[in-house]
C-alpha cells in the first residue's frame, strides 16, 4: 500500500511539473517581444553568416547598424505607445526636418545659445503634437488622416519659413562641445550618442508601459476605449500626451542628427514614417491596438537597422535590401500571430 501511495505522490508530482513548465512556456509564447527576439536572431544570423568575410561581425560592423537603428529607436518607442492605443502618427517625418531647421536658423543663423536653441526646438514640436490630439480628440477624424495632413502642412511651413528667414533650405549649424558630446559625437569604437539616448529612453518607456498607471491606461485605451473612459481614464489628456511625447522624440532624433552632421535641411523623411511603423510592427504592436511591449520595438527597430545597413557588407546588390524590409515585415507579422495561436491553443489544450 505504501508502495503504491509513493507512486502516486511521484505521477502527481511530475505532473505538477510538467504543469508549471507548460505554463511557463505558455506566458512566454504570448510576449509579443517573442517572434520579435527570433526574428531578430534569424536576421543576424543570416547577415553574420554572409557578411562575416566582409567584417559585418567587427565592432565598426556592429556600430553601424546599431547607429542606424537608434535614429528610428528613439522615434519608434513613442509612435508604438500611440499605435498600442489605438492611434498612428506619420507627422513625424515632417517634425524631424522641422526640428532640425529650429535648431539651425535659430542657433546657426541668427546665433542664439544652443540651450535657447533647444527649447525652441522642442516647444515647437510639443506644440505639433498638441495639435494632432487635439485634432483627434475633439472632431474623432481618425489620426491617420489628421496626421496626414499635418505631415503635409508642417513640411510646406518649414519650406516656406526656412526661406523667408535665410533665403535658403539649408543651414550650418556649428555646435559648442558639450552638446557635441551630448548629442552628436561617437563614442565607444563608433557608436553615436543617439545610441545611448535609445538605449536610456528604452529603459523608461519601459518602466512606464508595464510598471506604472499610466501604462494600463495606455493598454486600456488601445484595447476597449469606452471601457477605459467608465475606468476613469482620461483618455483624451493621455492621447495628447501621446502626440506631444512622440512629437519630441522625434525633435530629439533631429537634433542629434543635426549636431552629428553640422547640417540641417528641409527635405521630408517620407522613409523616416515606413521605417519606424515596420519597426513597430515588427515589434509585435497590433495596429488595431492594445497589444505590444517595449523591449519588442526595441527588437524590430534592431532587426530593422541589422537589414538596412547588414545588405553592405554582404555580396548581395545593396538593391535588394528594400524586398528584404517588405519580406521581412510579412514574415515578423506572420509568425508574431503564429507565436499567438500557439499559446491560445496550448492554453486551450492545458484547460
Amino acid at each position: 500500500m505504501s508502495s503504491d501511495s509513493t507512486y502516486s505522490t511521484n505521477d502527481s508530482t511530475d505532473n505538477v511539473t510538467k504543469g508549471t513548465m507548460m505554463s511557463s512556456i505558455i506566458a512566454i509564447l504570448r510576449r509579443p517581444e517573442v517572434g520579435a527576439f527570433v526574428g531578430m536572431l534569424l536576421v543576424f544570423s543570416f547577415f553574420g553568416y554572409f557578411g562575416f568575410d566582409r567584417n559585418f561581425l567587427s565592432p565598426f560592423g556592429t556600430s553601424s547598424w546599431v547607429n542606424a537603428a537608434s535614429t528610428v529607436g528613439i522615434i519608434a518607442i513613442p509612435v508604438g505607445f500611440l499605435m498600442i492605443a489605438g492611434e498612428l502618427d506619420i507627422s513625424i517625418g515632417a517634425v524631424v526636418p522641422a526640428a532640425k531647421m529650429s535648431i539651425a536658423i535659430a542657433c546657426g543663423h541668427y546665433g542664439l545659445p544652443i540651450l535657447m536653441g533647444l527649447l525652441i526646438t522642442f516647444a515647437i514640436a510639443a506644440f505639433i503634437g498638441w495639435v494632432n490630439g487635439t485634432i483627434v480628440t475633439r472632431t474623432n477624424v481618425p489620426s491617420l488622416i489628421v496626421t496626414l495632413a499635418t505631415l503635409f502642412a508642417v513640411s510646406g511651413l518649414t519650406l516656406f519659413l526656412s526661406l523667408l528667414l535665410t533665403d535658403r533650405t539649408t543651414q550650418a549649424l556649428y555646435s559648442p562641445d558639450w552638446a557635441k558630446e551630448l548629442f552628436g559625437a561617437y563614442h565607444f569604437w563608433g557608436f553615436q550618442s543617439s545610441v545611448f539616448w535609445w538605449v536610456g529612453l528604452a529603459i523608461v518607456f519601459f518602466l512606464v508601459l508595464h510598471h506604472s498607471p499610466w501604462g494600463n491606461w495606455i493598454f486600456a485605451l488601445g484595447g476597449d476605449k469606452e471601457s477605459a473612459r467608465n475606468a476613469g481614464v482620461p483618455i483624451n489628456r493621455l492621447k495628447i500626451a501621446l502626440f506631444m511625447l512622440a512629437s519630441m522624440a522625434a525633435a530629439l532624433s533631429g537634433v542629434s542628427e543635426t549636431i552629428l552632421s553640422n547640417s540641417a535641411t528641409t527635405t521630408t523623411n517620407f522613409a523616416l514614417i515606413f521605417n519606424t511603423i515596420i519597426a513597430v510592427v515588427v515589434g509585435g504592436v497590433l495596429l488595431t491596438g492594445g497589444f505590444g511591449t517595449v523591449p519588442g520595438i526595441f527588437f524590430g527597430t534592431a532587426t530593422l537597422g541589422i537589414v538596412q545597413q547588414g545588405i553592405g557588407y554582404t555580396p548581395f546588390d545593396r538593391n535588394l535590401s528594400s524586398l528584404i524590409i517588405g519580406v521581412m515585415l510579412l514574415i515578423a507579422v506572420l509568425m508574431n500571430n503564429t507565436f499567438r495561436r500557439m499559446a491560445t491553443t496550448m492554453s486551450t489544450t492545458k484547460r
